[in-house]
């Protein structure tokens, strides 16, 4: 890997965190589903994916260690592949819509499954179910924000993409 790609992997996970920081005041209303997104579609999965495990970390840095985090290590990573097995087949902002979507809404129900583990089925149950209107909320905001957004910020990121890899 070289300096540069470093250098990226960097400013991918700050600009995915400072863009979740921006949004924290919203609950469930975030931007980082769409940047995982557009950042594998652009850079590919391997960047990516270890954006996705820097970014993790800092959320370690700046809000504590729990359980949470490894649905972060497991979820992330997830959307990644996802996006880039659809990468290669489809260029529609409604395919990146419905994923960014159907993470929302699934976003729960796999973090339940990691509480599950620690505190028990039952456990893992109730927070699914008390998170529920959150994750609509979610799904319903990925999929505006995604289709509104991804277009321009794949238009603007391989145009810098490209600039980036001529000098």
């Amino acid at each position: 890997m070289k300096i540069r790609d470093v250098a990226l992997i960097g400013i991918l996970s700050a600009t995915i965190t400072a863009g979740k920081l921006v949004l924290s005041f919203v609950p469930n209303v975030e931007i980082v589903t769409l940047l995982f997104i557009v950042y594998t579609v652009v850079f590919g999965v391997r960047k990516s994916f270890l954006a996705s495990v820097v970014f993790s970390t800092t959320e370690i840095l700046i809000y504590g260690f729990s359980t949470w985090l490894l649905g972060y290590y497991l979820v992330w990573p997830l959307l990644i592949i996802v996006t880039g097995l659809m990468s290669k087949k489809m260029e529609s902002e409604y395919v990146y819509a419905t994923i960014g979507a159907i993470f929302g809404y699934a976003f729960g129900a796999l973090f339940a499954i990691v509480e599950s583990i620690f505190y028990g089925l039952a456990y893992g149950w109730v927070y699914w179910l008390r998170g529920i209107p959150f994750d609509l909320i979610h799904g319903t905001s990925n999929f505006i924000i995604i289709l509104v957004l991804y277009k321009p910020m794949i238009n603007i990121l391989t145009k810098l993409k490209a600039s980036y890899y001529q000098t």
